[in-house]
């Protein structure tokens, strides 16, 4: 049976309060196991609002109604309203996704900062960064973490190694590259260890194989535009083969107005015949298998701005 692997960023206060607790319920219905990642500090979201001549960030808002998904307070944190800790005000929502029986791990500190910055930051103020999310997680949960799922899958060198350093066995923070519509450009991609600095790390990547809800919506292929309502079939074309896939959602997105497209995958995937699965699942059934090694790569895919982690196959 083909393995699909859920994966969930919480990015935001609200997502956190609101969109996690929806998606445990629709999760439970289908008895569908899944990775909740945490955002476990500051919400900045409002300084998202600097990408503005970023290229592509235009497309994207228009594209994917940011202000109706987000919540217009949500895009005043750190702007006109002072930055939520979301560690501290919502442990109670994410200890209760750890009593429902899902997996829980790292997403990031402050997922503004963490995207627009790492990539050009030291060995210690990343240090810094991802130990305060482990120290966050360990207060919160009463024990380490296991897993880590990078904020707009943005990583340094320093960060793999901190990964190591933190003896996580497993991550999914890249992207595997996909075609125009969303398809893999390379059936070879999944599982695999970085080689960061010349050295092969330990811990094994789960990279993301399929495109997000928000790079397709609003986007046409042969003419067809790809709206809430015809989405979920494209996706579930993607997945028609069987194949193991990792699958990234939103708790702002899937977790509030997009559930009931993601209730329509949760349905197609397992009249598809796979298992709906967490990362520690996926994580244990390739651990003992001979995998690929790969160099650390940037890359763009289609329907998002900016370069991210891609595996190179």
């Amino acid at each position: 049976m083909p393995l699909l692997t859920l994966k969930i960023d919480a990015d935001t206060y609200r997502g956190t309060r609101e969109g996690v607790p929806n998606l445990v319920r629709l999760l439970s219905k289908y008895q569908a196991r899944a990775t909740f990642l945490f955002s476990l500090g500051y919400d900045h979201t409002g300084w998202a609002l600097k990408q503005v001549f970023r290229p592509g960030f235009f497309q994207k808002v228009s594209r994917t109604s940011v202000v109706e998904h987000y919540g217009f307070k949500t895009l005043m944190y750190g702007v006109l309203l002072p930055a939520p800790d979301i560690g501290k005000t919502c442990a109670a929502y994410m200890q209760a996704v750890d009593a429902a029986g899902f997996e829980c791990g790292i997403h990031t500190w402050d997922h503004r900062v963490w995207q627009d910055h790492v990539r050009q930051r030291g060995a210690d103020w990343t240090s810094q960064q991802m130990q305060r999310s482990f120290d966050r997680f360990r207060q919160i949960f009463g024990r380490a973490p296991l897993t880590h799922g990078a904020a707009g899958w943005q990583m340094n060198p320093h960060a793999f190694e901190q990964l190591e350093k933190f003896g996580m066995a497993y991550a999914s923070d890249g992207r595997a590259m996909l075609t125009d519509d969303g398809a893999l450009a390379d059936q070879a991609a999944g599982p695999h260890r970085l080689q960061v600095n010349g050295k092969t790390l330990a811990c094994i990547q789960l990279p993301t194989t399929l495109p997000t809800l928000d790079e397709l919506l609003g986007r046409s292929f042969n003419g067809v535009e790809l709206t809430p309502e015809n989405i979920a079939e494209h996706i579930l074309a993607l997945t028609a083969t069987p194949r193991d896939h990792v699958f990234t959602l939103h708790a702002e997105l899937e977790g509030q107005k997009l559930a009931p497209i993601f209730e329509r995958l949760l349905q197609g995937w397992q009249a598809q015949g796979y298992d709906l699965v967490s990362m520690e699942d996926y994580y244990r059934h390739v651990k003992d298998q001979v995998l690929p090694v790969a160099p650390l790569t940037w890359a763009e895919l289609p329907g998002r701005s900016g370069e991210m982690i891609m595996q190179e196959t």
